[in-house]
């Protein structure tokens, strides 16, 4: 194989793995070679064991299918560097993943260049994770990479969901986009049985089932999946209502306190409102005590309650 067709044939790899489908005509532009070329250079790439499916037509498509075992990927250096982060990072909201991701980044870092390798060990000896006793709600990597696999392919899913009352139900649905919030991540999606918009905690989804049937992509709402999911989040039912007041200007305390996102609101250029509502109590108190200026507060009886006993116990220290 000569150095211009090894060149090629890299290059083509690496096209079949930046888009799910190519056309051979594509292909060929890209290539700057005919479409006969382009089918002998995938068969190539079958010989070596890259699971290539193609589709009949004048001009072909070509994809990488799944096969029984995983080919070499192609990586640019900041795609090495990226996973390389990701795998030293990603870990901390997800469960039982760790030992992998360590075993994957120790392979990657085998293979890199010299000139990533020094940014990589730097990565490695400079990041650091406090592993606190109570993590939260983590969610199961193979459930996540399922969900991930059929936002891409618009691929109806079905799954069981348990609600925050603790009641179990199935659901069917289009998914859209997965996002990360804190130490949790949801699952936007479109319900099919009430046609609307609806946000699945992925710690709560059990056993994803593709059902093979694909749909067109469905515009998120505002175009915006990150800011439609905050909205939905601070709008949720929540156990304690706490409503502040706040004698300062929004933007003041948004760069204070930028987690509040839709939760605070402008009411005048000198006050604005703080939405501090929660399921729990001591969440509630911080998100207060960030504010760090004076509030007249409406809230239940327990979050007031809390407050008062959190203040006691603090004067009771200082004193």
């Amino acid at each position: 194989m000569t150095s211009d067709m090894t060149a090629r044939m890299l290059r083509l790899l690496s096209l079949l793995q930046t888009r799910r489908e190519w056309s051979g005509s594509d292909l060929a532009e890209r290539l700057s070679v005919t479409v006969r070329t382009v089918r002998r250079d995938i068969d190539r790439l079958r010989e070596l064991g890259y699971p290539v499916d193609s589709a009949r037509g004048h001009a072909g498509g070509y994809r990488l299918a799944p096969g029984s075992d995983l080919p070499p990927l192609l990586l640019d250096d900041d795609e090495a560097v990226a996973i390389a982060v990701a795998l030293r990072t990603a870990a901390g909201g997800l469960t039982g993943i760790e030992e992998t991701a360590l075993r994957a980044l120790a392979k990657l870092e085998q293979v890199l260049p010299r000139r990533l390798r020094g940014q990589v060990t730097a990565l490695q000896t400079s990041l650091a994770d406090i592993g606190w006793e109570n993590r939260g709600p983590r969610a199961d990597p193979a459930v996540l990479a399922a969900l991930a696999v059929a936002c891409r392919d618009h691929e109806i899913v079905g799954f069981d969901y348990t609600t925050r009352h603790g009641s179990a139900a199935p659901r069917r649905v289009e998914p859209c986009h997965l996002v990360a919030s804190g130490n949790l991540w949801y699952l936007l999606a479109h319900d099919t049985d009430k046609d609307d918009w609806r946000l699945y905690r992925l710690d709560r989804i059990s056993h994803p089932t593709p059902t093979g049937r694909r749909v067109p992509p469905r515009p998120v709402p505002g175009d915006d999946p990150a800011a439609f999911v905050a909205t939905r989040l601070s709008a949720a039912p929540t156990r304690y209502r706490a409503i502040a007041t706040v004698q300062a200007p929004a933007e003041h305390i948004r760069t204070r306190t930028p987690g509040l996102a839709t939760r605070l609101s402008p009411l005048t250029a000198h006050t604005c409102r703080v939405d501090a509502s929660d399921d729990h109590l001591p969440r509630i108190a911080q998100t207060l005590a960030a504010l760090d200026t004076d509030y007249t507060l409406a809230a239940d009886h327990e979050v007031l309650a809390h407050l008062r006993d959190t203040a006691q116990r603090t004067l009771r220290a200082a004193g």
